[in-house]
C-alpha cells in the first residue's frame, strides 16, 4: 500500500494496530466459550477486557526480532500487559486459529467498505444512463461504425457489469467469513467444535468445514478473483472513456477542472487521465490473482509459502480497488457528454447503419439471404467510397428497387424503430 492510492479507512483496516486488536478480539472469543466449556475459569474473559489492554506494535515487533514468531511476539506483549491471568489464553490452540479467523474479519470488513463504494457507482451509473436513455450513439465493433445505440444504454451495460461483480464480492464476503478454533491440525484435540461455534459466532464467522492447520485458500481465491472482476469492469469503462475523450471522436471527456493542466509542454491538452488512471490500477488488482490461486496447493495441513503472499496482496488488493471505486464513480458522476458531436458521428456513419434492415426487408420479398447481401453490400461499399449516399444508392439500384418501392425502402430507414427496444432493456438492466 502507497499513501497515494490507499483511502484512509483501508489505511486505518490494515495498520498493525488493527491487526493487532483484531487477534486479541479472536483469543478473548476463544476465551469466554472456552469458559462456557469448563476449561477455563469462569470471568476469565471478562477479566482480561476489564484490564483495557491496548498493544503496542512496536514493542511486539521488538519481541518477534528475538521469538521470530508474529504470534508468540503477540502473546508475550498480551502477558505484559494483562499479567497471569493471559495464561489462559490461546488455550488448545495454533497460531493459524489466530491468524485465520483474524485474516477472515479483516478481508469481510473490506468487502464491506468495497461494497459501498461499489453502490455510489452503480448509482451514478444508472442516473447518467437515465439522463442519456434516449440520445443516439453510433455503436462500433472492431473500432468501426456498426447499428445505432444510445449513450444511456452503453452506460447501462457498464451499469449491469459493475452489478454483476457486486454479486460476486458480495458472494465471496460470505464465502471468506470462516475462520478456526479447531487447533494444530484441525482436529479439535484440546478443543471441541463447540468451542469453535460459539468463539466464531461471536466474531460474525462460521467454521471452516473440514479445516488443516488453516482455513482452504480457495476460499481466497475466490475473495482475490472477485475483485479482480470489479476492477475488470471499471476498466472496461474507462477503456470506453478514454475512446470518448478522443480529439476524432469527441463525444465524452472527463471533467476538466480550474487550474488543472493536461500536459507540461502542451498548454491545450486535457487529456483521459483518471481513465488511464484506473485502467493502470485495474492490473495491480488482477495481479493478485495468480498468486491467490498459487495458495491453494499448500503441503499437507499446512506451510507457510501463503503467508508472506497474503500480507501483500490483502492490503494492495483491496485498498486499489477501493481507491478505484472511489475514482470512478466521481468519474461518471461528472463525466461531460456531447449530445451535439455524438450526433455528428452518427451523422458521419451516412445512414450505412441500416443496411440490416435492407438486408432483411429484401429477405422478406423473397430473396435469397447471400444474393441480398451482395446486392446491399455493394451499394454500402460506393458510398464508403464517397460515391453517393446509400439511400440513394440503394433506390437507383434497378436489381433493389424491384423488390423495395420507395415507400418500402423509406421504412427502413427508422432510427425509431432500431432504438424501440432500448427502454425495456434499461429497465431490465436496473432491476436487479
Amino acid at each position: 500500500m502507497i499513501p497515494r492510492y490507499t483511502p484512509a479507512d483501508f489505511q486505518e483496516l490494515w495498520s498493525p494496530e488493527r491487526k493487532l486488536s483484531t487477534w486479541l478480539e479472536v483469543e478473548l472469543a476463544a476465551c469466554a466459550a472456552m469458559e462456557e466449556a469448563g476449561s477455563v475459569p469462569a470471568g476469565t474473559a471478562a477479566g482480561l477486557r476489564a484490564k483495557g489492554i491496548v498493544l503496542d506494535a512496536a514493542r511486539v515487533d521488538a519481541i518477534e526480532k528475538v521469538t521470530k514468531h508474529d504470534v508468540i511476539a503477540f502473546l508475550t506483549h498480551v502477558e505484559e500487559k494483562a499479567g497471569i491471568e493471559a495464561r489462559w489464553l490461546h488455550r488448545g490452540m495454533t497460531s493459524s486459529d489466530v491468524l485465520d479467523s483474524s485474516f477472515a474479519i479483516l478481508l469481510r470488513d473490506a468487502a464491506g467498505l468495497l461494497l459501498t463504494r461499489a453502490e455510489r457507482l452503480l448509482r451514478a451509473l444508472e442516473k447518467r444512463a437515465r439522463e442519456f436513455a434516449k440520445t443516439p450513439l453510433i455503436g462500433r465493433s472492431h473500432g468501426i461504425f456498426a447499428e445505432p445505440t444510445t449513450f444511456g444504454l452503453a452506460l447501462a451495460g457498464h451499469y449491469a457489469e459493475i452489478a454483476r461483480g457486486v454479486g460476486r464480492l458480495q458472494a465471496a464476503k460470505k464465502e471468506i467469513a470462516v475462520g478456526k478454533i479447531a487447533g494444530a491440525v484441525g482436529t479439535y484435540a484440546h478443543l471441541s467444535p463447540e468451542i469453535e461455534k460459539k468463539a466464531l459466532g461471536a466474531l460474525g464467522l462460521e467454521p471452516e468445514t473440514v479445516a488443516t492447520q488453516i482455513v482452504a485458500r480457495d476460499r481466497h481465491a475466490a475473495f482475490f478473483s472477485a475483485l479482480a472482476l470489479l476492477a475488470a469492469g471499471i476498466e472496461r469503462f474507462a477503456t470506453n472513456v478514454r475512446s470518448w475523450q478522443r480529439s476524432d471522436v469527441g463525444e465524452a471527456e472527463e471533467p476538466f477542472t480550474v487550474g488543472q493542466k493536461g500536459s507540461s509542454a502542451m498548454p491545450h491538452k486535457r487529456n483521459p487521465v483518471v481513465s488511464e488512471n484506473l485502467c493502470g490500477l485495474a492490473r495491480i488488482v488482477r495481479a493478485a490473482v495468480t498468486p491467490a490461486l498459487e495458495n491453494v496447493a499448500l503441503w499437507h495441513e499446512r506451510d507457510i509459502s501463503h503467508s508472506s503472499v497474503e500480507r501483500m496482496i490483502a492490503p494492495d488488493a483491496t485498498a486499489t480497488l477501493g481507491y478505484m471505486l472511489d475514482r470512478c464513480a466521481a468519474l461518471v458522476e461528472g463525466l461531460v457528454v456531447y449530445p451535439e458531436n455524438l450526433q455528428r458521428n452518427l451523422d458521419r456513419a451516412g445512414s450505412l447503419y441500416f443496411s440490416e434492415a435492407v438486408l432483411l426487408a429484401l429477405v422478406d420479398s423473397g430473396m435469397a439471404r447471400q444474393e441480398a447481401y451482395v446486392l446491399v453490400q455493394r451499394n454500402a461499399m460506393r458510398a464508403w467510397s464517397g460515391e453517393g449516399k446509400f439511400y440513394d444508392n440503394l433506390a437507383a439500384d434497378a436489381d433493389i428497387s424491384a423488390r423495395l418501392p420507395a415507400g418500402k425502402l423509406a421504412e427502413c430507414f427508422d432510427l425509431e424503430h432500431a432504438l424501440a427496444h432500448v427502454p425495456a432493456i434499461l429497465e431490465r438492466a436496473f432491476a436487479r
